[in-house]
This record gives structure tokens, sequence and C-alpha cells, in this order.
């Protein structure tokens, strides 16, 4: 007689490290879904200008460009906004805010160069406590503004930023047509290194996520962000909400002050950009991770616990699904491959759109999940500089939490 011996089974940690990982996955797949119908379409990018007229009458616009070490793109931005075609009164105020580089000097070389709108270039000296450089800059601009103006929207713009020759006359009729107080385009940013390829339409997308265009728009939303490339604001609705004196310590300045727009009542709109470039590079990756990393942590308000979240969220949405495929190929299981290249399928069908828009090859769709680690490193990277004393580090100054400003 033969002898039966027992069948062979799976050990009980594999099957059930599996089980865990397949319900992880299922997690996972489950907040693909809800993100792409469910979190406002946030990864079209059909989010343009709102339809526009032209206004009977074209309101005078004073735009103010704070500036600190810019000369090596004042040449490709500079001109591009003295040579706006808008068909009312418009000037430039440009605030050299302590650069050492002479961007001052350049700003008034270019502006002798190649004409076009008035230029005012001036300092404001270094900021009180309590203040951001930018927003510091802004204010005495507003100021300058202000005392030889009577301009009744203002076109905030940075240093790095070039504008279309229909740009600022877009904005205005856009705003004027719609009623809106704050129009606010995400300015198209350089893509031209491998480096740029991989994160900068990721840093977008991530953008959109977070602030979904469409929720944004609708008139009393509690979603609010704007870019702060490029944002066009009632004077009067700036005003009401006491911009920049209400969000003076703000490191992320822009959704600070859509947010104190919106709180005083004021009607916002943001979307993609067809008419304003970046011209600044980020070549290399260490560039790029400081760009993120400055600003991270206080996106999470310098909360622990949001940071353990927004670490263990990402882990969960963008790493899992390929870990799994990977796993499950490697294991054989089925569940969790299955799961897992599905989730995999749409967050990469979400990202196709934004790659189109910066003209990229979708084929790096697939490489989401690396970028999103790059991102959750730049993240953590984040807290431990703010938690050493080197957070929110910009051109040789760092801030403090708001709490702590005096």
């Amino acid at each position: 007689m033969g002898v039966d011996h027992p069948r062979e089974r799976p050990p009980v940690r594999q099957t059930a490290g599996v089980s865990v990982l397949t319900w992880i996955t299922f997690a996972s797949l489950a907040a693909w879904l809800w993100l792409l119908l469910g979190q406002g379409f946030f990864w079209r990018t059909d989010v343009r200008l709102p339809e526009r007229t032209a206004p009977d009458r074209w309101p005078p616009v004073a735009v103010v460009v704070p500036a600190r070490d810019e000369a090596g793109v004042l040449p490709s931005s500079l001109p591009s906004l003295l040579a706006q075609d808008y068909p009312g009164r418009a000037e430039v105020f440009l605030v050299d805010d302590g650069s050492t580089d002479g961007t001052g000097e350049l700003a008034r070389a270019l502006s002798r160069e190649h004409g076009g709108l008035a230029l005012t270039v001036d300092s404001p000296g270094e900021p009180p406590p309590g203040w951001t450089g930018k927003l510091w800059a802004v204010r005495h601009g507003m100021a300058l503004a202000r005392a030889r103006t009577d301009a009744e929207f203002l076109l905030l713009t940075d240093a790095d930023i070039a504008h279309r020759p229909d740009s600022l006359r877009e904005l205005v009729a856009a705003a004027s047509s719609g009623g809106l107080d704050l129009v606010s385009q995400m300015a198209r940013l350089r893509v031209a290194t491998a480096w740029e390829r991989l994160i900068v339409p990721a840093f977008v997308y991530f953008f959109a996520q977070l602030y979904p265009f469409r929720r944004i728009n609708r008139p009393g939303a509690r979603t609010t962000a704007a870019a702060g490339g490029c944002v066009l604001l009632r004077w009067e609705a700036a005003e009401r909400a006491g911009v920049p004196d209400s969000v003076r310590h703000a490191v992320i300045d822009d959704v600070s002050t859509a947010r104190a727009v919106r709180r005083a009542g004021g009607r916002i709109w943001l979307g993609l950009a067809d008419r304003v470039d970046s011209v600044r590079p980020y070549p290399r990756l260490g560039q790029l991770w400081r760009m993120i990393s400055r600003s991270a942590y206080t996106q999470l308000r310098h909360n622990p616990l949001l940071l353990v979240g927004t670490v263990a969220g990402l882990a969960v949405v963008y790493l899992v699904p390929p870990v799994a495929v990977v796993a499950g190929a490697l294991t054989g299981a089925g569940a969790p491959l299955v799961a897992g290249a599905a989730a995999w399928a749409v967050m990469a069908g979400t990202y196709v759109p934004m790659l189109r828009y910066y003209r990229q090859p979708v084929a790096l769709a697939p490489l989401l999940p690396f970028t999103a680690l790059l991102y959750l490193l730049m993240t953590v990277d984040s807290a431990v500089r703010h938690h050493r004393g080197r957070g929110a580090a910009w051109k040789g100054r760092t801030y403090a939490r708001p709490e702590a400003a005096p």
C-alpha cells in the first residue's frame, strides 16, 4: 500500500501577507475610482479662461512684479510685460527686493531698450518682522501704484513669468465679463530636461488634485486657491480682503491671498494658462527638490499628524499599485495583481491629459508612482528642515512658522 502524504500548504505568514496586500490594493483601487469621478475631475486640463467679451471701457491696470536676484530670467520675461497690447492704461512696477545681481539696473536697461509700458523700479528695503520678502515687495508696489495711478485692477506676476502680448487684455476681459474679483492662471512651467519632464507636469497634476479647479470656480466654494505667477486682482477686492497685510507672513502666498479674497466675499477663478509661461529653468533634481520642499510642510500646517497621514496616503494611493503588481506576479496571487494593475492603469490614465498639456510623451504616465515617491521624500525632507530651523528657506531668507512670527 502507498503512503498518503499531506498536501503542502503555503506558509501561514505568506498567505496572511498576500491577504493584507490584497485588501490594501483594493483600497488603493477604490481611492483611484473615487479620484477619477469624485474629485472635481481634477485630471482634466480644459479649464482655461472662461468665455469673455471686451468691456465697453478698459479699466486701468497696475502690474506689480516682486523681484529678488532675477537678472538671469528678466531678459526673457520683463520685455513680454512691457509689450502688452492693452487698450487701456497700464503701468509696470518692478520692486527690487534686496537683489545683489543688478536686477533693478537690468530692468531699467530692458525698459530703455524695448520701450512699451511705463516701468517704475524701486526697492522697499528689508521686510519687517512678520512679513515675507515677496509680500513686503508686493505691498510696496501697490503703494507706488496707488500713489501714481488710478488702477482698478492689479496684475501680480512673478519675475520669471513671460506673457503673450494679449495676456493682460484677455485676463481683464475675463474678469469684467464674469464679474470676477480674482482671476489666476497656472503658468505653463518650463519642461526641457529629463528631471523637468519627470517632475514638473506632476507638480501641476498634484496641485490640481489638491485644489480641483472646477470646485474652486464655483461661487461660494470652500476649496480655494490661486497660482502666484499670474493673479489679476480687482483693487476693491484687495482692499476688502486687506491684501497683502492680512497674509503678510504666508509662505504659500497665492493660496492665502485667494482665501482672503473669498472670505471677503470675492469671486475666484483659477485655471491653466495658454498665454502665460514660466521661463525659470530647473534642470537638476536638487533645484526642483528645493523648490518643492521649501513649502511642502507649510502646506501641511507644520502638523506632524498631517505629515504622517499624507505620507501614508501617498504610499497607499501611488506606491501600492506597482508593488502589488510585482508581488502578485512573483507569488502567483491573482487578486493583488489584477487590482494593482487596474489602479495603476487608472492612475496613468488620469495623468495623460497633463502630459499632453505639457507636450510630453504619454509613455511617461506609468512612471507617476516613482515621481510620487520623490514627492513623498521631498515632503518628509521639508518637515525635517523645518524642525531643524531651515524650513521655508528661499534666496537667503528663512521664515519662521506663522504662529511664531511677531
